[in-house]
């Protein structure tokens, strides 16, 4: 299972076009293709979603059941967890705290440290592991609307910017300022990954082309 392949978009006779490669001939005209400026030319745009077991110290969401690409419809309820800097993901079930090796191999990511946050790197295990230890975290806590994957993985994020002195996020602020704007974004990506899969490529015309349809 692999996060999925980059998107080519490319503009001819007036038409925006989306394809996993640049075919010889235009799918809108079936003309050759021809590029008179860099505005027209092929350009590649990266899949929003990541290999979650490659990622080092960041927040990850998934379809609890199935994966983007195949089953995700905008509306099924979505895991969260937080990976140690070996790739392997904490999240909270009703069966307690899980350290899961494999299974989120589809995933949005969003980076908890800056680049230049070494000491923190370094002292991050321990601080995951000791935090998944506590009661709080006991399978008898789990509620499914109240203290769940979200709140396990919210809670350490501020144990964190706690220790590191700095603002508290409550659940709609995080949501809002980093969730929401990577969910969209894959959202878009992932039904138009689905209609190139089934169509060989999506055309749509410049005039109605809606440009942060990526």
């Amino acid at each position: 299972m692999q996060p999925g392949r980059a998107i080519i978009q490319f503009r001819h006779c007036g038409k925006d076009v989306y394809c996993f490669r640049v075919p010889d001939l235009c799918p809108a005209c079936h003309g050759p293709l021809s590029f008179r400026n860099l505005d027209e030319a092929p350009i590649s745009i990266a899949t929003p979603l990541v290999h979650g077991h490659q990622q080092q110290c960041v927040f990850l969401l998934r379809p609890t059941l199935g994966t983007f690409l195949r089953d995700y419809d905008g509306n099924a309820d979505l895991h969260v967890g937080i990976t140690n800097t070996h790739g392997i993901v904490y999240n909270y079930n009703e069966q307690g705290v899980q350290r899961d090796e494999v299974g989120w191999e589809q995933s949005i990511s969003i980076p908890l440290l800056q680049p230049n946050m070494f000491g923190l790197m370094d002292q991050w295990d321990k601080y995951l592991e000791e935090f998944s230890a506590t009661d709080d975290w006991s399978p008898s806590r789990y509620e499914e609307h109240r203290h769940n994957c979200y709140t396990y993985a919210l809670t350490f994020i501020n144990y964190i910017l706690t220790a590191e002195g700095k603002h508290q996020l409550d659940k709609d602020e995080f949501t809002e300022k980093f969730v929401v704007p990577r969910t969209r974004r894959a959202s878009k990506y992932i039904t138009l990954y689905r209609a190139i899969e089934e169509g060989g490529f999506y055309v749509i015309d410049r005039l109605d082309s809606d440009t942060n349809l990526l």
